[in-house]
């Protein structure tokens, strides 16, 4: 049986997990980040990761630093290999070399395109739909290790930013299984990457949900509208699409700018359709039905 430990704190780590879970195999201790604030309250919530582990029993360590401490807790588990996907933190070269066959990580992205932070909303915002997930041996470089495994993915029509992360999670997951035992005999190797055709995403910010409001109306050219509706289903799950748009005030005649959050859209014969929306101040509610004031 496999002996690996698991670094992960994101929605694409559980998807990675459970795949890994389907096929009978199970991190010995799993690596998150520390709790952070979360909602109106911002009361400190674990991670995704930690909640799974912790409900199937599975030791977690969630340290602010990768430090020697760290190391050295690590060490006790002795596994055979580790495995990262989506940590959200840079492994120092110790921790990388601990395992007696190193450290794989699990990118969703055709290595080296779209290294960095958010390969996902890269390849939708590029309208790449032929993407796919890379396994590399982990170095201490982002994303530039050898390629040990590729598994392409299209995606003939963008669904949401949370369907698009759980088919690679769970493509990335199965192909990981697949790879590991022979990883561990060591009778597979990785190949370097052609650093030369690299490409970087970066960290995404509150303002790349700001969409020009006359690229959301009816007679917007299609490129642009086209774009709009990718960055809708790019940032669907943070930060969120929205406009501002200028209405008049019914009491005071001002015109008022308000923030409208865009939920759902949909993409049809050229078309940018939106369907659901939150006003800022408001619930949510029909597209049609906002306009109609």
């Amino acid at each position: 049986m496999t002996t690996f430990a698991f670094f992960g704190s994101s929605d694409f780590s559980i998807h990675v997990l459970d795949a890994l879970e389907a096929q009978g195999l199970e991190p010995k201790v799993v690596i998150t980040t520390p709790n952070k604030p979360k909602g109106r309250g911002l009361a400190l919530a674990p991670t995704a990761v930690k909640v799974w582990a912790q409900k199937k029993g599975i030791p977690v360590l969630d340290p602010a630093k990768l430090d020697l401490d760290f190391i050295e807790g690590l060490k006790k588990y002795a596994c055979e290999v580790s495995v990262v996907a989506s940590y959200g933190k840079m492994i120092p070269e110790a921790a990388i070399g601990l395992p007696t066959r190193g450290t794989l990580n699990v990118h969703p992205s055709f290595l080296p395109k779209y290294r960095g932070a958010s390969p996902i909303q890269g390849a939708m915002l590029d309208d790449a739909k032929d993407t796919g997930v890379t396994i590399i041996e982990l170095d201490k470089e982002m994303d530039h290790g050898p390629i040990v495994a590729t598994e392409n993915v299209r995606f003939d029509e963008w669904p949401s930013y949370e369907d698009v992360e759980k088919r690679l999670g769970d493509v990335g997951g199965r192909l990981l299984a697949k790879i590991l035992p022979e990883w561990i005999k060591g009778t597979l190797q990785g190949a370097a990457q052609d650093h030369a055709q690299a490409t970087f995403t970066k960290k995404i910010t509150k303002e790349d949900g700001l969409l020009d409001t006359s690229d959301v109306r009816p007679d917007a050219p299609a490129d642009r509208a086209y774009l709009a509706f990718r960055k809708i289903q790019a940032y669907h799950a943070w930060p969120g699409a929205y406009f501002f748009i200028e209405k008049i005030d019914p009491t005071t005649h001002e015109i008022k700018k308000t923030r409208v959050k865009i939920n759902r859209a949909s993409w049809h014969d050229g078309k940018l359709d939106i369907e659901r929306v939150t006003p800022e101040g408001k619930r949510e509610m029909l597209y049609k039905d906002f306009l109609r004031g």
